[in-house]
């Protein structure tokens, strides 16, 4: 970190700095800091000394070395060796289908790896390129990456702060922190020192760079630059956090070495076996090996996967949710825990007025975000506001003592100022007033802006055929404190100041900000205000409670989540009491302790993990207190997905295994970080992206257990005629017909398999779950003997009639394609029987692909062109029936396996 010479500036070793729990003066001269700035020499020296202000760049892999790098893996070397294979049997075209899908994948990886830069790009983007400071008396304006440890920085409204600053002055200083904390109200700004254990967003003493001046003026002196900076600290997160690899990823690595190892092993003893034990020549038996390897390795597997998870980024792009990074799509299905922000994702980020309290009335008041439109409630009976005056004169208060403007957009409400200003003229119009008429009747004479010292704000208002009114808005401990009177229907009161402070904690408690109201009348003629004349007389109205309301979409999807087994914690910079009403609100347990980040920086990283397991609300927590919960929770063996939308969130979005950002109110940064942006801002579309996931694993569940049985029935066809010394039913290229028409035109197909029944009520799969697991290599297994047994079943029959030998092979091509074809129609359900009407129909894929591969086998069997290249032969009708009956028996014994395996509580 930048500091002065000979000062320590960050504490202890591996402290963070205590800026903020120091005095102003303490902090400038700790920096060596004069009143008038630093000389221009002074500023050089430092600028040399501490390097200039703005985040240091990783070191970049050039794109050549990115783009081979996404050729090194297992399964693409299986790849390239299957084109190998088929460009020595002389398929040149295979060879080069082959060669295609490989190049597409790397495309594919290359493009989306060349994203990933671009997150700590977006963060150092956040720095304003020009700062105002003071030098040697004088007011300057400088590049943002000259300002140095020790410069006095001058802030206003629009600004964005260049530093990490300790104020040293502040007037009406507000300071928009949502960067950094995810919270969108502004916060008022101070001199004094806090504690030094304070978290980041009640620093009030400090301003941060990256963060946006709302309104006021302010002066601070650089205690910290460039990477030293809370902004630059998040970014070394970024750039330090391990990017997981997705469990498709892991699962595809490991089922690629499988593959190899057993196609290289059963390769090499049909070879040896062929030639001490058979009598083949070395030639042919590589031949025949060349025809097991071509047969055994799925090569349409990687295309077709990669074309189920595009399939899974369209329809989840048509529920707003964007995908950046394909394998996402299916890690999606496997999220066992969605650790969400609040403000903005859960809720609306739109400050609502909830309650309404006057001497004469406790008032709910119905509505969310913004839009004017709602009923008060009295006891839970309507009311109209009129039969009210101290209501109707408390939101009247609220509307005049105000400076925010409400303005609709086509059909939403856009507040200009202060989100809770902007919740109180909602109010207002909800009451019945005409905010600009009511502007115009009571004309603002004079004002006192709100400052964090006095805690309030006030205007002074004319009226026509009234004397002047005072109009009090502030901190409610405040307000009560300086009112003499509350306002009543008859007649005004003496006030009870007990009852007034227990509906302040009435209503904190229940997450909701407190504000109050008063007024006071005053003299004819008085035009001006002063701040003595809001310290006596005044008559309290009444009080306001907001909050943030949870979006209903948001409690819906939280309720299905816990149907489909996802935990939900909430993770916010917000107070704890509010954090608390908001996932009671959204129906998160009741019995989960919701837990501060003070109180987690106390515990032991075993208590860590068991709290970060237990509690579902996390309360003022920083970024390592999020990238530590993330990584706790997957320690535990838990699949994230982590939302948010500030700066703060990107550290942790980075290392989830699924990375969420908003898409509306989101940070660049935060979106870089992520695997999936929302376009509506909505907690419920990461449940329908979930549901989307879940489809995604089974169609490539399906896709794997169509592909395998297919590829094990030919290669277990070529090895028992090898042992048994019979005739090869089938030819190499024969396979290779049969991979490439029916791996596009079948395989493809499942890739748009709709969501099966129910998915959404099953628990997430464990991470640790294998792609082929027990039940898949057993239905491998089963359905490979089945294919096995019909290929040698039709080939001995077709023999036994005295068939040629181009005849009998080519009713064993078209055997193997109609056994693919009907256990297509069984493999669509995982989780169910195929013999129902949905079932037979089949959908629109599925039916085409049908009929290609059904043209593309009559083609085979009966163009003379084909019958030259591949060595079939035309059949007959008694033949073709026999094939197809062949098919049917698979389906029938297929479905009763399915059967029996449910029943004996095996899974579908």
């Amino acid at each position: 970190m930048a500091q002065a010479e000979g000062v320590q500036l960050s504490g202890k070793e591996g402290e963070r700095p205590d800026w903020h729990a120091r005095d102003a003066e303490a902090a400038l001269a700790a920096l060596g800091t004069p009143h008038g700035g630093f000389t221009a020499e002074e500023a050089e020296r430092r600028l040399a000394q501490y390097g200039p202000n703005r985040l240091p760049r990783g070191k970049e892999r050039g794109a050549l070395l990115r783009f081979l790098l996404q050729f090194h893996n297992l399964l693409i070397y299986v790849l390239i060796g299957a084109g190998a294979l088929a460009a020595a049997i002389g398929h040149v075209t295979d060879a080069i289908v082959i060669g295609l899908v490989v190049l597409a994948n790397a495309v594919i990886g290359f493009v989306q790896e060349g994203r990933a830069e671009q997150a700590l790009e977006a963060i150092r983007s956040m720095i304003d390129p020009h700062a105002s400071v003071l030098r040697g008396g004088r007011r300057i304006t400088i590049g943002a990456e000259e300002v140095v440890p020790g410069d006095l920085v001058l802030l206003e409204a629009g600004d964005r702060v260049p530093a990490d600053l300790r104020l040293v002055k502040a007037s009406n200083l507000r300071i928009d922190e949502a960067v950094l904390t995810g919270e969108s109200v502004p916060v008022d700004k101070a001199l004094a020192p806090v504690t030094k254990d304070a978290p980041l967003g009640d620093r009030f003493s400090m301003a941060f760079s990256g963060t946006f001046v709302a309104a006021g003026q302010g002066i601070g002196v650089a205690v910290a630059t460039g990477p030293a900076t809370e902004l630059g600290r998040i970014s070394g997160m970024i750039g330090a956090v391990e990017k997981l690899t997705t469990p498709l990823v892991r699962q595809m690595d490991g089922f690629a070495r499988q593959v190899t190892v057993a196609v290289l092993a059963a390769s090499a003893l049909v070879f040896a076996y062929a030639v001490a034990v058979a009598g083949y020549t070395a030639g042919d038996a590589f031949m025949i090996v060349v025809g097991l390897a071509v047969s055994a390795i799925p090569e349409g597997l990687p295309a077709v996967m990669t074309i189920a998870l595009a399939v899974g980024v369209q329809r989840m792009a048509r529920r707003n949710a964007i995908i950046r990074r394909l394998p996402a799509v299916e890690t999606l299905g496997a999220v066992s825990v969605i650790c969400s922000d609040k403000t903005g994702t859960l809720t609306r980020n739109e400050m609502t007025v909830r309650a309404a309290v006057t001497a004469s009335a406790q008032a709910e008041v119905e509505g969310a975000g913004y839009e004017p439109e709602g009923r008060f409630l009295v006891a839970k009976e309507p009311i109209d506001v009129a039969a009210y005056p101290v209501l109707e004169e408390l939101s009247l208060a609220g509307a005049l003592c105000n400076d925010a403007h409400l303005t609709q957009v086509g059909e939403k409400w856009r507040v200009d100022g202060d989100p809770m200003e902007g919740a109180l003229l909602s109010f207002a119009i909800k009451a019945g007033h005409d905010i600009e008429a009511a502007r115009a009747r009571f004309a603002r004479l004079d004002e006192i802006p709100f400052d964090a010292r006095h805690r309030y704000m006030a205007t002074l208002h004319g009226r026509d055929d009234r004397p002047p009114v005072i109009y009090v808005k502030g901190a409610p401990e405040r307000i009560i404190e300086m009112c003499e009177r509350v306002a009543a229907p008859e007649r005004e009161a003496e006030p009870d100041t007990a009852f007034w402070h227990g509906q302040v904690e009435a209503l904190a408690a229940k997450g909701q900000r407190v504000i109050a109201l008063a007024r006071r009348v005053m003299p004819e003629g008085t035009e001006t205000l002063a701040q003595a004349d809001t310290e006596r007389g005044l008559t309290l109205l009444g009080l306001v409670a907001l909050i943030d309301p949870p979006r209903p979409e948001a409690m819906t999807a939280v309720a299905e989540c816990q149907a489909a087994g996802i935990a939900v914690k909430m993770i916010t910079g917000d107070h704890a009491a509010t954090a608390h009403a908001i996932a009671a609100q959204l129906g998160l347990p009741a019995e989960a302790r919701t837990v501060t980040g003070a109180e987690l920086d106390a515990l032991d990283d075993a208590r860590f993990a068991a709290e970060a397991r237990a509690a579902a609300v996390f309360a003022r927590t920083s970024p390592e207190h999020k990238l530590r919960l993330v990584e706790a929770l997957q320690a535990d063996g838990s699949v994230i997905a982590m939302t948010g939308d500030g700066v703060n969130d990107a550290p942790a979005l980075k290392r989830a295994d699924v990375g969420v950002a908003m898409g509306q109110k989101g940070t660049e940064a935060a979106k870089e970080a992520s695997e999936m942006v929302l376009a509506d801002d909505n907690f419920a579309s990461i449940v329908a992206a979930v549901r989307e996931g879940r489809t995604v694993y089974d169609n490539l569940t399906k896709v794997i257990a169509w592909t395998l049985p297919t590829n094990g029935g030919e290669a277990f066809t070529i090895i028992l005629a090898i042992l048994f010394g019979l005739t090869l039913p089938v030819t190499a290229v024969q396979i290779l017909w049969i991979n490439m028409v029916t791996a596009v035109a079948l395989g493809l197909t499942l890739a748009f398999e709709p969501t099966e029944p129910g998915a959404m009520k099953r628990p997430a799969r464990l991470a640790g779950q294998r792609l082929l697991s027990g039940r898949l290599l057993w239905r491998i297994g089963f359905v490979s003997a089945l294919m096995v047994t019909g290929t040698f079943g039709v080939y001995a029959w077709a023999t036994a009639r005295g068939l040629p030998l181009e005849a009998a092979r080519t009713m064993v091509v078209n055997t193997l394609v109609v056994m693919e074809i009907f256990y297509l129609f069984s493999v669509r359900y995982v989780h169910g029987t195929s013999l129902t009407w949905e079932g037979v129909l089949g959908t629109r894929a599925v039916l085409t692909g049908v009929a290609i591969v059904t043209a593309a086998q009559f083609a085979f069997t009966y163009l003379p062109f084909l019958q030259t290249v591949f060595g079939s032969a035309p059949l007959d009708l008694q033949e073709g029936l026999a094939i197809v009956g062949v098919g049917v028996a698979l389906l029938i014994v297929v479905e009763t396996e399915k059967r029996a395996a449910r029943a004996l509580g095996f899974g579908g």
